[in-house]
């Protein structure tokens, strides 16, 4: 069979299905309160004197519709707040140390408070990679 011809029939299906699936775009995980905030990077010192990255990942849950809504229009300000500590904290980590996380889990759902305005939105920190 011709490639060309079956990649153009596959081509050719894909607005079909598109509209048999809904064509809607399903959200990747959490649940509908959820509010996914993009990974957050900072460089880190090795024991040897070598850079590395530490990786934060988080997201919002938020009951209130009101506060949600408030919350996915600040997501920018949330990720520049959270950055700002999250580098702060990692430039003040010992070489080889392990990161807090319930330290970091503390001060980043203060910092959630804060740039908010009101409490209502629980902070759920992912993953805290070191490489």
């Amino acid at each position: 069979m011709d490639r060309r011809l079956a990649l153009a029939a596959a081509l050719a299906l894909l607005p079909t299905v598109a509209a048999a699936s809904g064509g809607t775009e399903k959200k990747k995980g959490g649940g509908l309160s959820f509010v996914p905030i993009k990974a957050i990077a900072a460089t880190i010192i090795h024991r040897d004197g070598s850079r590395g990255v530490m990786t934060v990942e988080c997201g919002v849950d938020v009951a209130d519709e009101k506060l949600r809504t408030q919350t996915m229009v600040s997501q920018p300000r949330l990720r520049a707040a959270y950055a700002g500590f999250v580098q702060s904290y990692a430039v003040g980590m010992p070489a080889a140390a392990v990161p807090d996380a319930d330290y970091m889990a503390r001060e980043l759902q203060r910092i959630t408070d804060q740039a908010l305005g009101k409490k209502g939105a629980k902070l759920l920190l992912g993953t805290i990679l070191v490489n």
